[in-house]
């Protein structure tokens, strides 16, 4: 583990991702990381939403599948905006 963290490549990305520098591989972890958390967020409103009606586990599986579909776009259209918000 401390090998990990004492190569270059690996502190010069850590550092760009702690910093909020926006370039390809920091903006691809900042997607995964958003789809993580909004199949989290969408598994517990599908089992407040429907849990009762259709079972705890199917509810909380249609919930964590669903909701990155409307995260996904959003994460990468504000993305794309501060990107250019950036630049300019």
């Amino acid at each position: 583990m401390i090998d990990i963290l004492t190569n270059l490549n690996v502190r010069d990305f850590l550092t760009s991702l702690a910093d909020g520098d926006l370039n390809i591989a920091t903006e691809f972890v900042w997607v995964i990381i958003a789809t993580a958390l909004s199949m989290v967020g969408g598994a517990i409103g599908g089992m407040l939403l429907a849990g009762k009606d259709i079972g705890y586990q199917f509810s909380a599986m249609l919930g964590a599948l669903f909701a990155p579909a409307g995260v996904i776009p959003a994460i990468i259209l504000g993305l794309a905006v501060l990107n250019l918000l950036t630049n300019y």
